[in-house]
């Protein structure tokens, strides 16, 4: 009898392990399947320290119903933060600031900030009287750098030389929008030959100058080629051009030669007459634009200016050659890699300035130059 109790305990001992085991497998289970469950989870994770970020998700959502708020809530919660991917943004400006930064073919010489008896902002100038060619000023004149859209003066010189019709039309077409990005000249505009001429003189237009040399009698090759030519013609032995808009650091002329340029280009009535003007208005897609002079001196009217054109590139700084005549006398004036965007025009009125109290005839004598 003892025997069969004792059996008795360990037959029970042994079906309530086994209910117990399987109670426990049981439970396992279904507590793997709770935390597998991404709605489980989800719904476990908007208690107390979730539950202001579930609100502000829940809280745009004004026409939702009691049953499917939990879920909108669920899926805005468990949504990734929106990421910071601004950085093309960001990086933009750093890279414009690098390429604003970069240094002129003048400041990698050395030139810019050497002083003068004037105290000029320009790293390079050159002050010729046009009548007697002798030279009154001058600070680093025989180096060569890149002279920007004065190149100007070159295309309209071997434009007009050319004797094509001023009066033919010439349209924008995609290789002149190519040339330069940034224009109100748009697409298809179709303007004169002497309307493109005076755009580029007067407003440095780059989409004008281009078109003028695409439209030369055997195209770009043979514009550039003319324009070196002619060059040579006028005794700049340190120049070389190689587009007629002057955005090719290639484009390279020294203040003495400019000096030359400047004469030659004077003697063109046009080129005089465009270089100078104030302003011009024109249509452009049956809306009138404006135009201004790049030139603040020929706007404000405050100097005889006879000629100019100004000039800017990275590679060139801020540039400026006029003819004017001050204190009685034709002056050619050139200044190469001026710092500032105003310095240019401060310098060329510092000349003024310190000319016209020199008394008539008693200029300094110089150098003859051409």
């Amino acid at each position: 009898m003892g025997f069969q109790f004792i059996e008795y305990l360990k037959h029970s001992a042994l079906l309530q392990w086994q209910h117990f085991c399987v109670a426990g497998v049981l439970a396992f289970i279904i507590l793997g399947g709770l935390l597998g469950n991404p709605a489980v989870a989800q719904n476990n994770g908007s208690t107390n320290n979730k539950k202001k970020a579930s609100t502000q998700a829940v809280a745009p959502v004004a026409a939702v119903s009691n049953k499917s708020a939990p879920k909108t809530s669920a899926k805005v919660v468990v949504a990734k933060k929106p990421k910071r991917v601004r950085i093309t943004v960001t990086r933009q400006p750093t890279t414009m600031v690098a390429e604003a930064a970069r240094p002129s073919f003048a400041t990698a010489l050395g030139l810019r900030g050497q002083h003068d008896e004037l105290s000029l902002k320009s790293s390079v100038a050159l002050v010729v009287n046009q009548d007697t060619k002798e030279v009154i000023f001058e600070k680093n004149s025989n180096v060569s750098l890149p002279i920007a859209s004065i190149t100007k003066l070159m295309t309209a010189m071997v434009v007009l030389d050319s004797k094509l019709p001023l009066d033919e039309l010439l349209v924008i077409n995609a290789e002149d929008v190519q040339s330069y990005k940034h224009s109100r000249i748009a697409l298809g505009s179709a303007f004169s030959r002497e309307d493109f001429l005076r755009l580029a003189l007067m407003s440095s237009e780059n989409r004008a100058a281009y078109t003028l040399g695409r439209n030369y009698p055997g195209g770009m090759t043979a514009f550039v080629a003319a324009m070196n030519r002619k060059a040579k013609e006028l005794g700049m032995v340190h120049s070389n051009y190689a587009d007629p808009t002057g955005l090719m650091s290639e484009n390279v002329a020294s203040a003495e030669d400019l000096t030359r340029m400047l004469n030659a280009a004077y003697q063109y009535k046009l080129i005089r007459e465009f270089s100078t003007l104030p302003e011009q208005t024109i249509l452009i897609n049956n809306r009138p634009q404006k135009f201004l002079n790049t030139n603040r001196l020929v706007r404000s009217g405050n100097m005889d200016i006879g000629l100019q054109k100004t000039g800017f590139i990275n590679a060139a700084g801020k540039c400026l050659v006029m003819q004017a005549r001050v204190n009685g006398a034709p002056l050619l004036l050139v200044f190469l890699d001026s710092v500032g965007t105003q310095s240019r025009f401060a310098d060329a009125e510092r000349v003024r300035d310190w000319y016209e109290r020199i008394p008539i005839g008693a200029a300094p004598a110089g150098r003859q130059l051409m």
